[in-house]
């Protein structure tokens, strides 16, 4: 996830272009190996346990690597072997950059130093951000600071990112939007959460971004936004929204879940201390909208 940030970095820098950096993540995300295939390749585990481990992480807030523990798949050698063996994205980009001429491997390691100097990060915290610690880079970069909310806020967003780099699409930037008014889209999926606290949550998202979420996490080749489509996308935010409550519930705050709703053509109008964050990822960007307090949609 940190290769999105550092790639936003070059471009607002002006050290690359839009062009260039879309072709440098495309070609990043070819050699970038997860570790179920990894485990097979070593002969660590067989497909039918990395497709269980996969479907346990949709039951839980955890790793890969720490579910095939639990399940006895892996040894603590073979995973810290695996580890080792998996890139870190942000080297993978920069070395795609590298090999395509775009950069020098002076100036990525300047850039790369800039970087962590202009977000005032020190060593540790850059080392555990291009490690993949999710939760210190979205605390790093979302402006959250306002919010009377923020821990509950930076759990919900930070789990909302491993959820999609799990099941949708690894490339992901996420930003806060500060000033909105009115938010619009092809389809508004939303649910509410009560209990010891009150959420409103939605997804916002034009058709071809819809899609793209619907069928990489129905594994499904989806053409038009059908209800299967919909069904996809609504039992994602519902997954996600499960997790939550667990989690919660492991802190002694109880909550529950009303049904998905879907609304096509819609907007979500007349809201207050929301968070809105910008979703990006590889078709496009869509909306995560959360709030306290029901908005008005239509």
């Amino acid at each position: 996830m940190f290769s999105q940030y550092f790639g936003h970095y070059l471009l607002n820098k002006n050290i690359v272009t839009a062009e260039q950096l879309q072709k440098a993540l495309e070609l990043q995300k070819s050699t970038h190996l997860k570790l179920g295939v990894l485990a097979i390749n070593e002969g660590f585990m067989s497909a039918t346990q990395v497709e269980e481990t996969h479907q346990k992480q949709m039951q839980m807030d955890k790793r890969f690597g720490e579910i095939a523990l639990q399940l006895g798949y892996l040894t603590e050698p073979q995973l810290s072997q695996l580890l080792a063996a998996q890139k870190e994205s942000h080297l993978v980009l920069g070395q795609v950059l590298v090999d395509e001429n775009i950069l020098t491997l002076e100036q990525l390691s300047e850039t790369l130093s800039s970087y962590k100097r202009d977000h005032s990060l020190s060593d540790e915290q850059f080392q555990a951000i291009t490690k993949g610690d999710v939760e210190l880079l979205l605390n790093q970069m979302l402006h959250l600071e306002a919010s009377s909310d923020k821990p509950l806020l930076l759990d919900y967003i930070t789990l909302f990112a491993k959820n999609i780099i799990r099941f949708v699409d690894e490339q992901l930037h996420m930003e806060t939007l500060l000033t909105v008014n009115e938010l619009s889209g092809d389809r508004i999926v939303y649910q509410k959460i009560h209990g010891d606290i009150e959420l409103f949550t939605a997804i916002i998202a034009e058709e071809t971004v819809f899609l793209d979420i619907a069928s990489k996490y129905s594994q499904e080749a989806l053409s038009s936004i059908d209800e299967l489509a919909e069904a996809s996308v609504s039992e994602f935010l519902n997954l996600h929204n499960g997790l939550v409550t667990v989690n919660l519930s492991n802190k002694g705050i109880e909550l529950d879940m009303e049904p998905q709703q879907v609304v096509a053509n819609g907007k979500i109008q007349s809201f207050q201390d929301a968070s809105i964050v910008k979703v990006t990822i590889s078709s496009g960007s869509f909306t995560l909208f959360i709030s306290k307090k029901p908005p008005v949609i239509s």
